[in-house]
């Protein structure tokens, strides 16, 4: 099956209003109908994002594409819905789906899944610095203090703490636009001020740096001085915490 990227025919209007054009590179002069048949031609099954099936209609209608040509790609859709059984479970049981969305052994997967996903890049400078012991005394920052408190004793400053635990992301540059603001682009190495105030916190107290990878980090100050690196994929705090102490 082969699905197009998103928007190849038609521009993104919100009341009207274009937001985003038609992704119709080297083909801007051809009309949305044009793209269509040219797609249709090269063999595509899908058109990703679109919803204007009267495009279709109209050329097979037209005589520009046969009827035929459209089955070939509803066969091979359809194909793949029977082979995973979507035809053959019944309707949904919307009064039964609230008691079956968020139940305690899904959710109980969802935690292990998250733990499971966990990555340890380094754990103490001479000797393992990880578990901790339960009850010892932290200074944090990005977590709940509420969640922390079942695990340890919190303390207002690095000073007062034996071991400090920071959570934080993969760096960005904001970008404008519909699109490009709701995606994380641009460098990815800390700089300024969350550079210099993470290398101070990793200067006054061990500490242990949980970095969100949701694209990749260059870290190497941070990692030399750093008592524990840990990477997450999208953990919450809780799941961080058991596997941190142990």
């Amino acid at each position: 099956i082969v699905c197009t990227d998103w928007r190849l025919l038609t521009p993104f209007k919100v009341d009207g209003v274009e937001i985003i054009e038609a992704k119709c590179w080297g083909v801007e002069d051809l009309s949305p109908h044009q793209r269509a048949k040219l797609a249709l031609d090269a063999g595509i099954d899908q058109f990703g994002g679109e919803t204007c099936p009267e495009i279709i209609i109209d050329l097979v209608r037209e005589g520009e594409v046969p009827e035929s040509r459209i089955d070939e790609s509803v066969r091979r859709l359809l194909r793949e819905k029977y082979n995973l059984g979507l035809f053959d479970a019944p309707p949904i049981d919307v009064a039964k789906a609230a008691t079956i969305v968020g139940r305690s052994d899904f959710v109980a997967a969802g935690k292990k899944a998250q733990r499971d996903s966990i990555v340890l890049l380094k754990n103490g400078k001479d000797i393992p610095r990880l578990p901790l012991a339960q009850g010892i005394k932290v200074y944090v920052e990005g977590l709940s203090e509420q969640i922390v408190s079942q695990y340890a004793a919190i303390v207002p400053t690095p000073e007062d703490a034996d071991i400090a635990i920071l959570r934080t992301a993969t760096p960005h540059e904001p970008r404008e636009g519909l699109l490009e603001s709701r995606f994380h682009s641009g460098d990815i190495n800390f700089k300024g001020e969350e550079r210099n105030h993470i290398l101070d916190l990793l200067g006054r107290v061990p500490t242990i740096i949980d970095i969100y990878l949701d694209r990749p980090a260059v870290i190497p100050e941070i990692a030399e001085c750093a008592e524990v690196v840990i990477g997450n994929f999208g953990a919450q705090d809780d799941a961080l915490l058991d596997i941190i102490f142990g």
